[in-house]
Parts: C-alpha cells; structure tokens; sequence
C-alpha cells in the first residue's frame, strides 16, 4: 500500500514538473495573456495578431467593427470640414454684413409700413427673403468681378480669387438663394415686394456690376439699388407704394453718394488696379468728389420736416434729423476744405453711424395710424364747434400744457408754497 501510494505521489510530481514546462513554452504564455487581455478591467480588447500567434483565426465581428467606426469618425469629420468650409464661401460670397444693413433698411420700411400693427411673422418672412435676395445680388457681382477682385488687395482673398470655390458653384448658390427668396416674398407677403426684390437683383448684378468697368455713374444706380430695400419692406407691409413711403427711401440714396464717395477716395488706388470706373479716378485733386459729398448731405436736410409734415413721425424727429445731417455735412464740408485721407475717412465713418441712427429715430417718433385717426377726429370736432366752445378748448389745452408757475413767495426754499396755475 505504501508503495502504491509512493508511486502515485511519484507520478503527481512529474505531471505537475511536466505542466510547468507545458506552462513555460511559447503556447501557452499568450493564451494566458491573451486571458488577461480579456479580463473585464483589460484597458485594450486583443488584437489580431494575439489570435495569430495562437494559432487561430481572429473573429470577423470585433475588427469588422473597429474598422467601420475608423470609417465612420473619419467620414463624420470630412463632412464636418466640408460644412465649414462652404459655410464660410457662401458667408463670404453674399457679403453678409452688408446684406445685414440692407435686410435692416427693409424691416424699417416694413414697420412704417405697418400702421398701428406690425405682423411679426411677416416682417420675419421679409427679412429673410431680403436677406436670401441679397446674398444672391453680391454672389453674382464676385462671380462676375472675379479677375477685377485678383488685383486688388482689400478683395483678393475672397473665396473666388483665391480658389476656394468654384465660378459654377458660386453661380449656382447666387441663383438657388436668389430664386428661394424671390418665392418666398412672392408666397407669404405679396407679388409687388417680390417684384422689387427681383428688380433689385436684375438692377445691382446686371446693370451696376457692369457698369462699374464703364462709366463713373455707377454709384449712382448704385444707390437706386440701396434706395429700394426699404420700398419693398413697405410694399410687402402694405400692399401699396405711397408718397409717404418714399422718405426711408430717400434718405437711402442721399446718404450712399457721400458714403461711397469716401470710399472710393480712400480706395481709389486699388480701384485703379482692378480696372472699376469711379469717379474718384477722373479727380485727382478731389474737389469734386468732395463737392459731390457735400450737396448730397445737404440734401438730406428736410427730410426729418418732410416726415413730420407727411405725418410719418412726431415734431421730434424733425429736430433729431436736422441736428444728425448737420453733422454729416460738418464732415463732409471739413473734407471739402482739406482733401486728405484722414478727413475722407471721418466722413466714411460719420456715414456709418448716420444710417442706424437715422433709422432708429424714425422708428421711435413715428406716428402710427391710431393716432392719425385720434388727431384728424379732433380737428373735426374742433371744425364742427362754435367760436365760444373753441375758445374754451384751446383754453383747456393750454392750461393742460402750461408748466406749473407758484405764487410769489419771500420764505426761502424749505417753505415754499406747493406750485399752482396762474389763473387768467
């Protein structure tokens, strides 16, 4: 018995001398690490060359998987970088903030427009057409302008030029965004403001862009282009084109000739180069350009009085606009006297700000169309009363505008008595 025991125990010693060296060969090491690679807290899952080196063949489901989220992290980021790639051309291509001001002017004219009620919906849908109307109109002027804008050094960086896009492509963004803005005003507000916009377009690439490699009356017809904007947020608000709506208008054409007079002053070597036709060009002393600014300020004047009188906005605004213009052509006739690139560039940026003031001011007095009705229904009743009835109104009105004035009093300040009307 004891030596079968013996034996056994004997037996037991070899086998476990026997897996040890089983244990320490090259097969079974990576199976114990490919064990460990497996194990719930493992950082990494094994690779295909684990398997390979035990002698088997890999699954098909873990690197098929890999492989297709490698494709699909790399497809996710293309597509990403592509977004913002053309988002920035077509950002570039439809000179967004200068789009920005023209979609502004065209809310303001939408508000005047508007009476005693602005339809908030609608005056989104004209902002976003004028907007898509405009982006279009600046597309296809880099489109056409694109070998004029590759000698100039404020434009050659622009998306043509400098090859980030393509000219079908540029073309084919002006004409979608073009055509969709021209739809949606034609839809959701009415045929009239979708024509403006149409003839706005047709006006700036076909006519303006054109016309600035031929004759300096290009900024003129320039601001025709900037003058319609704020027609046709009236149109699209009312329906109707009124003399009343030709102020905001207006204002718009007198200001862009001082505007871009300055401009043209300041670039006019550059203008040179790409070939444009300014009237900037054909001055070298700058007399004229600067004459040209100045009468045009001048002629931005009466307009505040021709909205109070025309009933658009209260007395206010009448004073406000007098004193803004005034300040304009203080710029402009201080570029008269001394043509210098520092007084051009103090007109440029008075012209900057007179436009969003301008425009906030008569946004801020205007008078809408219940007052109108409140005032004319007054002056009915005024016309409809006797003399002595009448008599007694406007002694109401003046004893209801007349400024408190207290009695004559001797007792210093602590003690004087409480402000009363001076009977008459």
């Amino acid at each position: 018995m004891w030596r079968n025991s013996a034996s056994f125990s004997t037996q037991l010693i070899k086998s476990s001398k026997t897996f040890n060296s089983f244990a320490s060969n090259d097969v079974v090491r990576p199976l114990l690490h490919c064990r460990s690679e497996f194990h719930p807290y493992s950082s990494s899952p094994p690779s295909s060359s684990d398997y390979l080196k035990l002698g088997l063949q890999p699954s098909d489901g873990l690197p098929a998987l890999s492989a297709t989220a490698v494709d699909l992290s790399s497809l996710a980021s293309k597509s990403a970088h592509l977004t913002r790639h053309y988002a920035r051309c077509y950002w570039e291509l439809s000179k967004a903030r200068l789009s920005m001001l023209v979609v502004a002017t065209s809310g303001t004219g939408f508000v005047l427009g508007s009476g005693s009620c602005v339809d908030l919906a609608g005056l989104c849908v004209t902002c976003a057409g004028t907007m898509m109307v405009a982006a279009s109109a600046n597309s296809l002027n880099q489109a056409f302008e694109k070998y004029n804008d590759a000698k100039m050094k404020r434009t050659m960086r622009r998306p043509l030029p400098s090859g980030r896009i393509t000219r079908p492509h540029a073309v084919a963004w002006a004409c979608t965004a073009g055509l969709a803005g021209t739809a949606l005003l034609a839809s959701k507000t009415n045929m009239l403001a979708a024509g403006l916009a149409a003839s706005n377009l047709i006006l700036y690439a076909f006519v303006y862009t054109p016309l600035k490699q031929i004759h300096p009356v290009n900024t003129w017809v320039g601001a025709v282009v900037g003058a319609i904007p704020p027609l046709l947020g009236w149109a699209a608000a009312s329906g109707q084109i009124s003399l009343n709506a030709m102020i905001l208008p207006a204002a718009l054409y007198f200001w862009q000739i001082p505007h871009f007079m300055a401009l043209a002053y300041l670039c006019r070597n550059d203008y040179a180069a790409g070939g444009f036709k300014m009237f900037s060009l054909a001055d070298a002393s700058g007399q004229r350009t600067a004459s040209v600014a100045l009468r045009n300020c001048a002629y931005l004047i009466p307009l505040g009085y021709l909205a109070y009188d025309w009933g658009i906005t209260s007395g206010w605004f009448c004073i406000e606009s007098t004193i803004l213009t005034l300040a304009i052509s203080a710029t402009a006739f201080s570029f008269y006297k001394d043509r210098t690139q520092h007084k051009a560039r103090r007109m440029f940026h008075a012209s900057l700000l007179y436009l969003p003031v301008f425009m906030s001011g008569i946004l801020l007095h205007r008078i809408s169309d219940n007052q109108l009705a409140e005032e004319s229904s007054q002056g009915i009743t005024e016309l409809s009363m006797s003399p002595q009835e009448r008599k007694v109104t406007e002694k109401d009105k003046l004893k209801k505008h007349r400024p408190p004035v207290s009695y004559a009093s001797v007792a210093p300040f602590p003690f004087l008595p409480v402000p009363s009307y001076v009977s008459s």
